[in-house]
Protein backbone atom coordinates (compact mmCIF):
# COMPACT_ATOMS: atom_id res chain seq x y z
CA UNK A 1 0.00 0.00 0.00
CA UNK A 2 1.51 3.43 -1.18
CA UNK A 3 1.81 5.77 1.45
CA UNK A 4 -0.67 8.36 -0.07
CA UNK A 5 -3.44 5.89 -0.07
CA UNK A 6 -2.97 4.60 3.20
CA UNK A 7 -3.49 8.61 4.35
CA UNK A 8 -6.22 8.71 2.56
CA UNK A 9 -8.34 6.12 4.06
CA UNK A 10 -6.91 7.10 7.45
CA UNK A 11 -8.38 10.55 6.99
CA UNK A 12 -11.95 8.97 5.77
CA UNK A 13 -12.11 7.35 9.03
CA UNK A 14 -14.06 9.86 10.79
CA UNK A 15 -16.73 9.95 8.54
CA UNK A 16 -17.63 6.05 8.39
CA UNK A 17 -20.49 4.95 10.11
CA UNK A 18 -20.24 1.90 13.05
CA UNK A 19 -20.83 -0.87 10.49
CA UNK A 20 -18.69 0.59 7.73
CA UNK A 21 -15.82 0.16 10.25
CA UNK A 22 -16.44 -2.95 11.37
CA UNK A 23 -16.60 -4.41 7.85
CA UNK A 24 -13.36 -2.50 6.80
CA UNK A 25 -12.29 -3.96 9.77
CA UNK A 26 -12.53 -7.63 9.55
CA UNK A 27 -11.06 -7.20 5.84
CA UNK A 28 -8.20 -5.54 7.77
CA UNK A 29 -7.98 -7.69 10.18
CA UNK A 30 -9.36 -11.16 8.66
CA UNK A 31 -11.30 -11.16 12.14
CA UNK A 32 -14.61 -9.92 13.07
CA UNK A 33 -13.86 -6.48 15.86
CA UNK A 34 -14.73 -7.27 19.47
CA UNK A 35 -17.13 -5.17 21.30
CA UNK A 36 -15.12 -1.70 20.18
CA UNK A 37 -16.22 2.08 20.54
CA UNK A 38 -16.36 3.55 17.55
CA UNK A 39 -12.73 5.45 18.59
CA UNK A 40 -11.27 2.46 19.38
CA UNK A 41 -11.84 0.90 15.82
CA UNK A 42 -10.93 3.85 13.93
CA UNK A 43 -8.15 3.57 15.90
CA UNK A 44 -7.34 0.20 15.66
CA UNK A 45 -7.91 0.49 11.71
CA UNK A 46 -5.13 3.72 11.17
CA UNK A 47 -2.31 1.67 13.08
CA UNK A 48 -3.25 -1.65 10.81
CA UNK A 49 -3.16 0.19 7.31
CA UNK A 50 0.26 2.77 8.54
CA UNK A 51 1.82 -0.81 9.46
CA UNK A 52 0.70 -2.12 6.12
CA UNK A 53 1.98 1.05 4.36
CA UNK A 54 5.28 0.95 6.81
CA UNK A 55 6.06 -3.00 5.84
CA UNK A 56 4.96 -4.02 9.12
CA UNK A 57 7.08 -4.48 12.46
CA UNK A 58 10.62 -5.77 12.54
CA UNK A 59 10.73 -9.67 13.20
CA UNK A 60 12.39 -8.65 16.88
CA UNK A 61 9.24 -6.40 17.68
CA UNK A 62 6.99 -9.46 17.01
CA UNK A 63 9.16 -11.83 19.02
CA UNK A 64 8.41 -9.44 21.61
CA UNK A 65 5.13 -9.23 21.31
CA UNK A 66 4.08 -12.62 20.93
CA UNK A 67 6.22 -13.14 24.12
CA UNK A 68 4.38 -10.65 25.78
CA UNK A 69 1.45 -12.27 24.95
CA UNK A 70 2.52 -15.68 26.71
CA UNK A 71 3.27 -13.95 29.99
CA UNK A 72 0.21 -12.05 30.05
CA UNK A 73 -1.99 -15.44 29.52
CA UNK A 74 0.28 -17.06 31.99
CA UNK A 75 0.44 -14.57 34.82
CA UNK A 76 -1.94 -12.21 33.93
CA UNK A 77 0.23 -9.44 33.77
CA UNK A 78 2.98 -8.75 31.15
CA UNK A 79 5.83 -6.47 31.63
CA UNK A 80 7.93 -5.08 29.45
CA UNK A 81 12.08 -6.29 30.38
CA UNK A 82 14.93 -4.13 30.02
CA UNK A 83 15.86 -2.93 26.08
CA UNK A 84 19.36 -3.95 26.55
CA UNK A 85 20.40 -7.03 28.90
CA UNK A 86 23.90 -6.51 30.21
CA UNK A 87 25.84 -9.50 32.08
CA UNK A 88 26.03 -8.93 35.98
CA UNK A 89 29.80 -8.14 36.53
CA UNK A 90 29.94 -6.12 33.04
CA UNK A 91 32.23 -2.89 33.56
CA UNK A 92 31.01 0.11 31.31
CA UNK A 93 33.56 3.20 31.37
CA UNK A 94 32.53 6.53 29.72
CA UNK A 95 34.78 9.57 29.42
CA UNK A 96 33.21 12.79 29.98
CA UNK A 97 34.26 16.34 30.72
CA UNK A 98 38.11 14.94 30.86
CA UNK A 99 37.11 12.26 33.84
CA UNK A 100 36.46 8.47 33.00
CA UNK A 101 33.11 7.47 34.98
CA UNK A 102 33.45 3.42 35.98
CA UNK A 103 30.64 1.65 36.39
CA UNK A 104 29.99 -2.00 37.12
CA UNK A 105 26.17 -3.98 36.58
CA UNK A 106 24.76 -5.86 39.04
CA UNK A 107 22.50 -8.46 39.10
CA UNK A 108 19.88 -5.73 40.08
CA UNK A 109 20.80 -2.31 38.93
CA UNK A 110 24.07 -0.69 38.65
CA UNK A 111 27.43 0.70 40.72
CA UNK A 112 28.81 4.25 40.60
CA UNK A 113 31.45 5.40 42.74
CA UNK A 114 30.54 3.00 45.49
CA UNK A 115 27.02 4.01 45.36
CA UNK A 116 23.95 1.80 44.07
CA UNK A 117 21.48 2.70 41.20
CA UNK A 118 18.52 1.66 39.69
CA UNK A 119 19.27 2.91 36.11
CA UNK A 120 21.86 4.11 33.79
CA UNK A 121 20.10 7.09 32.96
CA UNK A 122 20.19 8.36 36.67
CA UNK A 123 23.93 8.03 36.75
CA UNK A 124 24.09 9.42 33.16
CA UNK A 125 21.61 12.77 34.41
CA UNK A 126 24.15 12.65 37.68
CA UNK A 127 27.64 12.86 35.45
CA UNK A 128 25.98 15.10 32.87
CA UNK A 129 23.86 17.31 35.13
CA UNK A 130 21.41 16.84 31.70
CA UNK A 131 18.61 14.37 30.87
CA UNK A 132 20.07 11.35 28.92
CA UNK A 133 19.21 7.96 27.76
CA UNK A 134 21.53 5.89 30.07
CA UNK A 135 22.75 2.96 27.85
CA UNK A 136 23.25 5.88 25.14
CA UNK A 137 25.62 7.73 26.90
CA UNK A 138 27.30 4.58 27.46
CA UNK A 139 27.28 3.45 23.97
CA UNK A 140 25.01 0.40 24.43
CA UNK A 141 22.73 1.89 21.90
CA UNK A 142 22.34 4.35 18.83
CA UNK A 143 19.80 7.02 18.36
CA UNK A 144 17.70 5.27 16.14
CA UNK A 145 17.22 2.30 18.07
CA UNK A 146 16.72 3.93 21.06
CA UNK A 147 13.72 5.98 19.59
CA UNK A 148 12.73 3.00 17.53
CA UNK A 149 12.33 0.81 20.50
CA UNK A 150 10.84 2.84 22.70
Amino acid sequence: MKRAAMEARVAALPSLSSAQLRSEWLQLYKAPAASLTTDLLRRGIAGKLQEKAGGGYRPATLREIERLCRELGRTGEATSGPAIRIKPGTRLVRSWGGVSHHVVVLEKGFLYREQHYASLSSIARLITGATWSGPRFFGLASRSRTTADA
